[in-house]
């Protein structure tokens, strides 16, 4: 089958279409005819080698589509079910047939599109698991240091969903998308204390950051409860400012929760562009720069 990866770890010049062999689903696993594709930092990522994968390798990290067979020991999923999910080794969805962890997926309700579906599983599973790990309250503030982004739009829109006051750090471009989802948006650079402590002048419970380097030191000091400081850009340095990483969950239970947000009108996936999946070098080329507001999606 056709699939889009690359070749060997490297910089963009090592993306090619791959030609592959249909997988078989293992145990735990669903082998799904895909739908769409989500695009996400996490791709370019993968291909550079910061996850050591030398490659050959098929891009993607979630999908969704028809399951067209079901490995060993998996119960709750049939041929023909729609479903949505994330792709084992968080690797393969950009194919005509990509193999989905059956713990890690859900039926696709009728009312949500594929293309809708197929962002969940990455960026708003890890908004979802960041805001169970933090534990706010309705009431309390959330500070979301990159809230314009893939996971800082979900993000900002849960945590709203849940009662809790959000302030987005975001870059001016993205202030209205922010807004519109119900964050007080401010802009990075200097003076961002004071603008959040306008923003929040009771101060905020918590910060789940998505830039990392400076702009994680600087915003990490408004939080002494370092339990309360996420960050899943910057692992080693949330770990030397005393905060942590998100526990992920990666659970039917979480993807269930997401779709039924999204039928109920509280969670926008925010898919913004729709493209084949012969266009997939020039998506993840957008993706690489960070010029894309919303979610990207690859269809076969």
């Amino acid at each position: 089958m056709r699939a889009y990866g690359f070749s060997e770890a490297g910089g963009p010049e090592k993306e090619t279409f791959l030609d592959v062999p249909v997988p078989d689903p293992g145990p735990g696993e669903l082998l799904v005819r895909v739908r769409a594709a989500g695009v996400n930092p996490g791709d370019w990522r993968l291909r550079e080698g910061t996850y050591g994968v030398a490659g050959p390798a098929v891009l993607g990290r979630e999908v969704a589509g028809t399951v067209t067979a079901v490995g060993a020991g998996v119960t709750g999923f049939s041929v023909g079910d729609e479903v949505f999910g994330g792709c084992p080794g968080m690797v393969g969805g950009w194919a005509e047939q990509a193999l989905v962890t059956a713990s890690f997926a859900a039926r696709r309700p009728d009312s949500v599109s594929p293309e809708e579906a197929a962002v969940l599983p990455v960026a708003s599973g890890t908004a979802y698991d960041a805001l169970d790990n933090l534990g706010l309250s309705a009431g309390q503030t959330l500070l979301v240091n990159g809230a314009g982004g893939g996971v800082g739009v979900p993000t900002v829109q849960l945590a709203r969903a849940r009662g809790i006051n959000v302030v987005g750090v975001a870059s001016p471009a993205k202030h209205d998308l922010v807004a519109g989802f119900g964050a007080t948006p401010v802009a990075y650079g200097d003076g961002v204390l004071d603008r959040v402590r306008a923003a929040a002048p009771n101060g905020v419970d918590a910060v789940f950051d998505l830039v990392g380097g400076e702009a994680l030191r600087t915003v990490a000091g408004l939080v002494e409860d370092r339990s309360k400081l996420l960050s899943i850009a910057d692992k080693t340095l949330v770990a030397e400012l005393g905060g942590r990483t998100v526990e992920r969950d990666r659970s039917t239970a979480v993807l269930d929760s997401l779709a039924r947000l999204v039928v109920s009108g509280e969670l926008d996936p925010c898919v913004k562009q729709v493209r084949p999946l012969d266009e997939a070098g020039a998506a993840l080329a957008e993706v690489e720069h960070g010029h894309v507001v919303g979610k990207v999606v690859l269809v076969p």
